[in-house]
């Protein structure tokens, strides 16, 4: 639900949903459309075209930005490569797994260069290593474009190093604060850590 209503999939019943200092819970149909395409989604249940092949999943957002053709291909093909999929591209959809499926809408959403990016449980399905070297380059490109991303996480070490995490216990705001923060004044954060990490993990 919260996701919906950042992403505007949703209007509030009351509140205001601001993108850095716009308002947009409040603009016409065509102004939130145009707000959304600087914004790269990810949903739990992929959302990928089944009648086109991987590469073109990808092409897909930039081809609606108008980019150049050669720059859409270039660009794929760092993505497929970036996500362990290269020499995937021309793959059906169908023919992929879980876990690939889930790499390729990684891949999707990054294919522009957004103001905001949201992920809703996309990482659930990586082994920790890919987990690891995606939020790796995600943080590389976040230091470049000066974007805003926004996960959602059941995973502590998905979370662990975002500069502000909100823990959700029945579907109530249970504490705000950093990794080292939470872990000292929040009950609920201190058990799903302890629960999923080692103390050495805990401690770093």
């Amino acid at each position: 639900t919260l996701v919906r209503l950042v992403s505007m999939l949703e209007r509030p019943d009351e509140g205001e949903v601001w993108y850095g200092d716009k308002r947009v819970d409040n603009l016409s149909k065509k102004d939130l459309i145009e707000e959304r395409r600087k914004i790269g989604m990810i949903f739990q249940n992929f959302n990928l075209f089944s009648s086109r092949t991987a590469a073109e999943n990808i092409a897909y957002p930039m081809e609606i930005c108008r980019k150049p053709k050669d720059w859409i291909k270039k660009r794929t093909e760092e993505l497929l490569a970036l996500v362990g999929l290269e020499g995937r591209g021309n793959a059906a959809v169908s023919t992929l797994s879980g876990g690939q499926k889930q790499r390729l809408s990684i891949a999707r959403a990054l294919s522009k260069k957004a103001n905001i990016y949201i992920f809703d449980d996309t990482f659930s399905a990586l082994d920790y290593k890919t987990d690891a070297k995606l939020r790796k380059a995600l943080s590389e490109m976040i230091a470049e474009t000066k974007a805003t991303v926004f996960i959602v996480a059941q995973r502590i070490s998905t979370i662990k190093h975002a500069d502000q995490i909100i823990v959700l216990d029945k579907g109530r705001i249970a504490g705000i604060g950093k990794h080292d923060e939470l872990l000292k004044n929040c009950d609920v954060y201190r058990e799903i850590a302890k629960s999923q990490l080692s103390q050495e993990e805990l401690n770093k």
